[in-house]
C-alpha cells in the first residue's frame, strides 16, 4: 500500500487501484511523479522535471500516461497560458496483492511496485544515516526503526495492520504544520514472514 499525504486537512482521497492503473504505475518515473504530487502538491511538468532531475518532455509524457488512467488530473484553476498544472487525483493508492492473481501482467507490475517501495525505504534510510549527526537529539531519538516478532494467523496480522493504520491516520488528521518543531516524516509499515516457505 502506498500512503503519502501533505499533512492536516480533510480525510484522504483513497482509490482501490485497478489492473490498468497498476500496469501504468509500474514505471520508475511515474511512481516518483505521483509521489511528488502527493507530497508537494500541484505542480507543472517543468517544476517536476527540475525536482526529479529529468527533462520536461519525458515528464509531460508520463504525466499524460498517469492522467489516462485517472491517477493524476489537471488543475485548471492554476493553469495559465501554456503552463499546465497537475495534481494527484487521490491521496492514497490502495490494493491487496491478491487483487491481481488473475492477471500475470498486473501481478508482475504490483511486484515491481512493492520492490520499488523497499528500494525507497533503503534510500531514505541511507540518506538519514548520512545526515543524522546534523539533527537535534530529540529528532535523532524519534527517528529510526525497530522490529518485533509475532506468531499470529493471517486474520490477526491483518487486524494489527488495520489498527496501526488507524493510529497513523489519527496522527495525520491531527497534524499541525505550524506546530513548533514540526517536520514532514514518512512512516513505513511492513510485515514479512520469518520463513521463505509457507507452512
Amino acid at each position: 500500500m502506498e500512503n503519502e499525504d501533505r499533512g492536516a486537512g480533510p480525510a484522504p482521497r483513497v482509490v482501490r487501484i485497478d489492473h490498468r492503473q497498476v500496469r501504468v504505475l509500474a514505471h520508475p518515473l511515474r511512481v516518483r511523479l505521483l509521489g511528488a504530487l502527493r507530497v508537494r502538491g500541484p505542480a507543472t511538468a517543468t517544476t517536476l522535471a527540475g525536482l526529479l532531475d529529468t527533462n520536461t518532455g519525458a515528464t509531460s509524457y508520463h504525466l499524460r500516461q498517469l492522467a489516462d488512467v485517472g491517477l493524476v488530473v489537471e488543475d485548471p484553476d492554476r493553469n495559465t497560458g501554456r503552463q499546465r498544472w497537475w495534481r494527484a487525483a487521490h491521496d492514497v493508492t490502495n490494493w491487496e496483492p491478491t487483487d491481481f492473481d488473475d492477471d500475470p501482467d498486473a501481478r508482475a507490475a504490483i511486484e515491481w511496485i512493492q520492490g520499488d517501495q523497499v528500494r525507497l525505504l533503503v534510500e531514505h534510510a541511507e540518506r538519514w544515516l548520512a545526515v543524522q549527526h546534523r539533527w537535534s537529539p530529540a529528532w535523532r531519538d524519534a527517528f529510526g526503526m525497530g522490529d518485533i516478532f509475532l506468531t499470529v494467523p493471517p486474520s490477526r496480522l491483518q487486524a494489527l495492520e488495520a489498527e496501526l493504520w488507524q493510529v497513523a491516520e489519527r496522527y495525520r488528521a491531527e497534524a499541525d504544520p505550524d506546530e513548533p518543531g514540526a517536520e514532514q516524516v514518512q512512516v513505513f509499515l511492513a510485515a514479512y514472514p520469518m520463513t521463505e516457505e509457507p507452512r
